[in-house]
């Protein structure tokens, strides 16, 4: 996989299920915490929970027509009783997804402008909102947003080296080399990158593969019957871990199995 790509899949899933990965539990009953832009309606009455995200970059040499811009976040989906989410993708211009099966229509605008070296992209959620609950509002909310930069000239400069630059709800970082950016809801260093140990995601980055891992092992029955019903992720998560050899789990705890 794109190693852009794969750090992105991290940010847009972290927190989308968290430990024990059971629908019934407090903390996943409250979901969607990370780069929530939300209706404009909405924010008025609740500061807190922004209506717009804001990136602002510097670009050594090149042009922002040079940049290519593309934005992601999850969209709440009804299913089946419970709610799941679906990914969408944007670049700039007007957001314009209409009703379907199962969710909300989403409306708002990406910008992306560029002066004396600068990129400043900013995303806002029109989507019209009168009110409702937690759970109705988060249907009508860019969830989980980010934001992907790359240029095809010149090169960014880290964040930590760029005073006065403003960003919302939103910290940029530079992904493998200086050509792109990912401007992420979860504050990161330059150049992450996913543990070459982990088998696979498990939308909880407080917490250590490892200890995960065992933690999901030693569920009862009735726990993982639960897990099987619910959120086809989850039950990934339960599958891969049952499935994982000897070798596997030894290297997440830093072993190495020696043939």
């Amino acid at each position: 996989m794109d190693p852009v790509r794969q750090i992105a899949d991290a940010v847009l899933y972290e927190g989308y299920l968290l430990w024990p990965y059971r629908g019934s539990a407090l903390k996943n009953r409250r979901r969607w915490t990370f780069g929530g832009v939300y209706p404009q309606a909405h924010a008025a009455e609740h500061p807190d929970d922004a209506s717009l995200m804001r990136t602002e970059v510097l670009l050594d040499g090149g042009a922002v027509d040079d940049v290519d811009v593309t934005v992601r976040f999850l969209h709440v989906v009804a299913v089946s009783g419970r709610e799941e989410a679906v990914e969408r993708e944007v670049g700039p211009g007007p957001i314009a997804i209409a009703p379907g099966p199962g969710w909300e229509p989403l409306g708002g605008e990406v910008r992306v402008a560029g002066e004396g070296g600068r990129v400043v992209v900013e995303i806002a959620n029109t989507t019209p909102w009168e009110g409702g609950s937690r759970e109705q509002v988060l249907r009508r909310t860019f969830c989980s947003t980010h934001t992907v930069l790359r240029t095809r000239r010149g090169r960014f400069v880290s964040a930590t080296e760029s005073p006065g630059c403003r960003n919302v709800g939103t910290w940029p970082v530079l992904i493998g080399d200086d050509t792109t950016m990912l401007s992420s809801p979860i504050i990161l260093e330059d150049h992450p990158r996913i543990a070459p140990e982990s088998p696979g995601d498990l939308y909880d980055g407080g917490e250590i593969d490892g200890l995960l891992t065992l933690s999901i092992m030693s569920l009862t029955d009735e726990e993982k019957a639960e897990i099987r019903a619910g959120d086809p992720r989850a039950r990934a998560i339960l599958e891969r871990t049952e499935s994982l050899s000897r070798e596997q789990l030894m290297r997440l705890h830093g072993f190495r199995v020696e043939r």
